[in-house]
């Protein structure tokens, strides 16, 4: 199966993990058209799309997705606070600790920790992807996981980096309280992984870098020595297959 990046940031948010007869979508930040761009405007072989939670960059565009008849999950929280009109498709709910199939795809919700209603991260499965691990604008995850094989993981910002751009006016000092008790940090982001049985993993991809707080190539090397797998930066446009085994 192959990951395409359609956006990963606060502009907005969105990934296709796909083969030739079936595709999920996780999240709802980025227009439809590029989704139907990146299955080749096959729609009909999407069989599903996961919202972590209502913030705009990653679900903005639920209601074009129920328009064009999308199966849609997320959390009854989310789906509170999330605009679509009652007469489209409408969406189901997604709990954390309850699983559910998608097409091929099988998968486990659990609650993350974000300035949101009800976000979660999400646990798939599938016979070629094995088990992939999806957790995105979280300042920690509670829980560890066993079998994993492929793990997106947001890596936002670097404290120092953070301080010195309050420091130096750029970004406001409010915004630190709110970025630490929202977002994962590249310390936070790399002790989660080493919490983890990575023994089986053969992608790590790092998602939703702050633009002003991150270094795309020192997060990507420190995760790499850190871990001693491959390591991608989840910026637009890259494919990358995620493979169940390394070869």
């Amino acid at each position: 199966m192959v990951l395409t990046v359609i956006g990963s940031s606060s502009s907005g948010n969105s990934y296709v993990i796909q083969n030739n007869n079936e595709a999920i979508v996780i999240e709802c930040g980025m227009p439809l058209i590029d989704v139907k761009k990146a299955v080749d405007f096959n729609v009909s072989k999407i069989v599903g799309c996961l919202v972590s939670h209502e913030h705009s960059d990653h679900a903005k565009y639920v209601k074009d997705f129920l328009k064009a008849r999308i199966n849609v999950r997320m959390s009854e929280g989310t789906l509170r606070n999330v605009k679509y009109d009652e007469s489209d498709f409408l969406p189901l709910f997604a709990e954390s600790g309850s699983k559910f199939k998608i097409g091929g795809f099988t998968v486990l919700p659990f609650d993350v920790k974000h300035d949101a209603a009800e976000p979660l991260g999400f646990l798939v499965k599938h016979p070629e992807i094995g088990v992939l691990l999806f957790v995105t604008d979280s300042y920690f995850i509670p829980y560890t996981f066993a079998g994993l094989t492929n793990i997106m993981i947001e890596a936002n910002y670097r404290l120092d980096l953070l301080q010195q751009n309050i420091d130096a006016g750029r970004i406001p000092a409010a915004l630190r309280t709110r970025t630490l008790e929202s977002h994962m940090s590249l310390d936070t982001c790399r002790e989660a992984l080493l919490s983890n049985d990575l023994s089986k993993v053969n992608n790590i991809i790092l998602l939703h870098l702050s633009d002003g707080n991150s270094n795309a190539i020192e997060f990507k090397e420190d995760i790499r020595l850190a871990t001693g797998k491959r390591v991608h930066i989840a910026e637009k446009g890259l494919n990358i297959k995620l493979n169940k085994h390394p070869f």
